[in-house]
């Protein structure tokens, strides 16, 4: 596998050797100072992302607020919470592998072979919606009853939610794809107005939904698909108006096999890696059902610390994104120089955004809880003073996060596969979950399980070191 890879690459870079000799790149990511493009493109990258944890998180703040319902309705979205990390994932990790493919055909002057990129991205859209889809109908009312157990109120409400989200996840899958084209042209302020468009009409529709219209769980899921159509459609609006380096000939959505690997080459371990984000969620809640004592109030307080968790790593992943963007661009044009550039500042960049968020979150710990502690009950106190610690021991890992994200990055842009997904294996499967299972069996888990997360960064970053500098020098000396 890894001699097939050196070939392809090897092939890549005598192709794109003869063919800068008469093209001379006029795209920003060609010219502009690197250590400001990456904040450029990487800000609206950040907000974008973040913005997709903005749905779950109001769904939640505002469902456990409803009244007596709102701790069983917390469980429920805590329950689909994985399939819809995982339809993030899946079109995510397309996307990822798009926008790779767009950016290196558009670096290297392919314009005919960057069409028929974006027009398979759309064609695997259609694709996955199907599949999601047809899982909302026949499997969701399973999926959640696997992890409530006798618990019918929770059932019903997390069937129902989690089946207008999977029938109508068009929006979510179309955007991640648009969003990507806009991206791998440099448009990123387009994908960003889109985003907060969704995501302020999903605020707003929550609020009418659950309380005057008092349609509670459903009216979140409501409320979170028609902001997410809202995002894609504008996003889809954006692209056809403004992307002119994109040709948009219907005869370019013909699935082309090859194509659809090369995409998949790079974009199957970023949807993996993605994809580990529900197998986390899903392990580490049924982990902690397994507890002795507070069994309701760990998998209450996991489920609204996890969607505020997503706020750090979306962070971190929009300038992963931006890593993957700008450095297989230049990579594709074989600029030494600017390759090396894009490594170096993409890291620093990440640290100081990752410095900056722990920062936030160790400050607000009480206020981002605080959001979710207006439900009826003592249950309500408890799981906001437990977010509260949750909060504070776990961001201690953030910059380490950080860290690993952006070797996932640059080991994406430089078309590895296995590397990035190893490290996303260690940090949300092979490290944390014995470490969750562990800090179950204590006295008191609601205050120790937490301390699993930052452990977990650390190992994983240690572990991240020597999987960049062999295959980061590897690349560059191809050059």
């Amino acid at each position: 596998m890894e001699e097939n890879k050196n070939v392809d690459a090897a092939e890549g870079v005598q192709e794109a050797a003869e063919i800068q000799v008469e093209v001379k790149p006029r795209n920003k990511m060609a010219i502009s100072s690197v250590g400001k493009l990456i904040w450029k493109l990487g800000l609206p990258l950040i907000v974008s992302l973040v913005l997709q944890a903005v749905y779950n998180i109001v769904d939640t703040a505002f469902v456990i607020n409803m009244g007596e319902d709102g701790v069983a309705g917390n469980l429920a979205l805590t329950y689909a919470f994985p399939i819809q990390l995982l339809i993030i994932a899946v079109g995510v990790g397309t996307g990822v592998g798009v926008n790779a493919m767009l950016s290196k055909s558009l670096g290297e002057g392919n314009k005919q072979k960057a069409d028929r990129v974006a027009g398979n991205g759309i064609f695997l859209a259609f694709v996955i919606y199907a599949v999601f889809l047809i899982f909302g109908i026949f499997g969701a009312g399973w999926f959640i009853r696997m992890q409530s157990g006798e618990n019918e109120q929770v059932a019903e409400m997390g069937a129902r939610y989690l089946q207008i989200c999977c029938c109508l996840s068009f929006g979510t899958v179309g955007f991640t794809i648009y969003e990507r084209f806009l991206q791998s042209t440099g448009r990123t302020l387009f994908s960003t107005i889109s985003q907060v468009s969704g995501a302020v009409l999903n605020v707003i529709l929550d609020y009418v939904f659950i309380y005057p219209l008092g349609w509670g769980v459903e009216g979140a899921a409501w409320a979170t698909v028609i902001g997410q159509a809202t995002s894609m459609g504008l996003a889809m609006l954006f692209h056809y108006l403004t992307n002119k380096e994109i040709g948009n000939h219907i005869k370019n959505l013909k699935p082309s096999w090859n194509i659809i690997k090369e995409i998949y080459h790079i974009g199957l371990s970023a949807a993996i890696m993605q994809g580990l984000l529900s197998v986390m969620m899903l392990g580490v809640t049924l982990i902690l059902g397994t507890a002795q004592d507070s069994v309701e109030l760990l998998k209450g307080s996991f489920g609204i610390y996890y969607k505020i968790m997503q706020f750090a790593l979306f962070a971190c992943f929009g300038l992963s994104n931006c890593i993957i963007s700008v450095l297989a661009f230049n990579y594709g044009m074989q600029d030494k120089q600017r390759s090396k550039q894009c490594v170096k500042w993409g890291i620093i960049d990440t640290l100081i955004v990752s410095a900056i968020v722990t920062a936030l979150f160790e400050g607000l710990a009480e206020p981002l809880a605080n959001l979710f502690g207006m439900a009826s009950g003592e249950g309500g106190e408890e799981i906001t003073a437990t977010v509260v610690t949750a909060i504070r021991i776990s961001s201690i890992g953030y910059l380490f996060m950080g860290f690993s994200t952006a070797v996932q990055g640059v080991l994406q842009a430089l078309r590895y596969a296995l590397f990035p997904l190893i490290i996303s294996a260690l940090r949300l499967v092979v490290f944390v979950m014995p470490a969750v299972w562990l800090f179950t069996l204590t006295a008191n888990p609601a205050l120790t399980v937490w301390w699993a997360f930052p452990i977990a960064e650390v190992l994983t970053a240690a572990v991240s070191v020597p999987l960049l500098i062999f295959p980061y020098k590897k690349k560059l000396k191809e050059i």
